[in-house]
């Protein structure tokens, strides 16, 4: 293993580690089958929405961020 593939490797580590975190920061957008089912409808307040889309877009950069990095580590496979 080169040293940029141990570089690369740490941040896809950093980077999936986040988007774990990110994800489980999420607040639920329903109440799974029992809502679907019921008919049940989740009225929002409007409380904390402004953090949760702020969440929602830093999955996002991370997400797209963890996807550059795997595709440089296999170029970075391919010419090593």
């Amino acid at each position: 293993m080169t040293t940029i593939e141990i570089v690369l490797g740490a941040f896809i580590i950093f980077a999936a580690v986040i988007i774990i975190a990110l994800v489980a920061m999420q607040e639920s957008k329903g109440n799974g089958l029992s809502g679907a089912l019921g008919g049940d409808m989740m009225l929002s307040e409007g409380r904390g929405r402004s953090n949760d889309l702020l969440v929602v877009k830093y999955t996002k950069y991370f997400a797209i961020g963890f996807f550059i990095l795997i595709l440089a580590m296999a170029v970075v496979g391919l010419f090593s």
